[in-house]
């Protein structure tokens, strides 16, 4: 197998794609201006309905730390509806990737007149040797 191949593969393609597909729907529900509680809402009723695994509101680590959802033990998937997504934003991602020790997260904001998930692949911290 060749391993430079192996490492350039994109991370759960078919369940990041049907992740993709309900956000989208859901953003065309709900449109943009509604509360982050509406979307994780609507979210939770179209995972159900076609069956996919997952845990909502997902306590990573501290107590300060609660993902959105975990989908299938495999992705971190956490919503916002606020005007700009930031640093902070990605770096908070990053957070629950490595506490959780997930190798993907999608982040996506409502607010925005179209959506576009965002995917963050976890960075793995270097082991440092003295």
């Amino acid at each position: 197998m060749d391993t430079n191949n192996a490492d350039n593969k994109l991370i759960y393609p078919e369940l990041s794609y049907i992740l993709t597909g309900i956000l989208f729907a859901v953003h065309n529900e709900l449109g943009c201006y509604a509360r982050e509680k509406q979307y994780a809402d609507l979210t939770e009723k179209k995972l159900l309905a076609i069956k996919i695994l997952y845990i909502r509101e997902l306590r990573i680590g501290g107590s300060n730390n609660i993902a959105d959802f975990l989908i299938d033990n495999k992705i971190i998937l956490e919503l916002k509806a606020k005007r700009i997504i930031t640093k902070e934003d990605y770096y908070q991602m990053q957070r629950y990737l490595q506490e959780a020790n997930i190798k993907l997260g999608i982040l996506v904001n409502f607010r925005s007149r179209y959506i576009k998930p965002i995917r963050i692949v976890r960075i793995d911290k270097p082991n440092k040797k003295y």
